[in-house]
């Protein structure tokens, strides 16, 4: 990371970890201020939370687990596709997986949620699609998985675990998120699938 000339991705990622840890250390007040509450968003107007939401998390796992899917993938893609690239596939990524998590939960006044998920999980799936040659190596399991299998096992947890919810994480998120990261490759660089497809062949 080259902090002399910050990146779109450098900042979200130094923007989160800081954020999120001046929470978790004892600010619960800027967690909660921060929390996206479909039931709340229009009825109190609270249109920041689709962004404060993405900075903060419900825990330092929570916290650690998406800064390290961050860091090994954010940075090659914005290498790839270019800074102002980048930042719109986050935005995106975070901004539509909130809009499916609104109309699932806008009828419930006590749903509430946080974290950068839906945007790093866009991230993710796009590298996928531009690099799907690459193998990931997920803790503490020491065997490499091709991108494609992770991409398939990591839907098929995202769909279990939205239907088994627990804490504020947002599963739901996980998979439109997912599905952002594809459909941009598809619009920007749809010659991207070619090498996927050969792949899969």
């Amino acid at each position: 990371m080259n902090f002399a000339s910050p990146t779109p991705a450098l900042v979200i990622f130094l923007a989160t970890l800081i954020l999120s840890a001046i929470g978790l250390l004892g600010r619960a007040q800027l967690i909660e201020r921060s929390l996206f509450r479909p039931y709340w968003f229009l009825r109190r107007r609270q249109y920041d939370t689709i962004l404060l939401s993405g900075l903060m998390h419900a825990d330092f796992p929570h916290l650690i687990f998406n800064l390290i899917t961050f860091y090994f993938f954010a940075f090659p893609l914005e290498r790839r596709i270019g800074g102002f690239a980048f930042l719109v596939l986050y935005l995106l990524g975070l901004t539509v997986s909130e809009l499916g998590t609104y109309f699932k939960h806008r009828n419930n006044p006590d749903y509430a949620t946080l974290g950068a998920s839906g945007a790093v999980s866009a991230v993710l799936f796009a590298y996928i699609v531009f690099y799907p040659h690459q193998s990931l190596i997920i803790f503490p399991l020491p065997i490499p998985i091709p991108a494609p299998l992770f991409a398939i096992g990591y839907l098929a947890y995202t769909y279990y675990a939205a239907r088994h919810p627990h804490g504020r994480i947002n599963h739901d998120a996980h998979l439109g998120g997912a599905l952002t990261g594809l459909a941009f490759v598809a619009v920007v660089e749809p010659s991207a699938y070619r090498n996927l497809l050969s792949l899969l062949g």
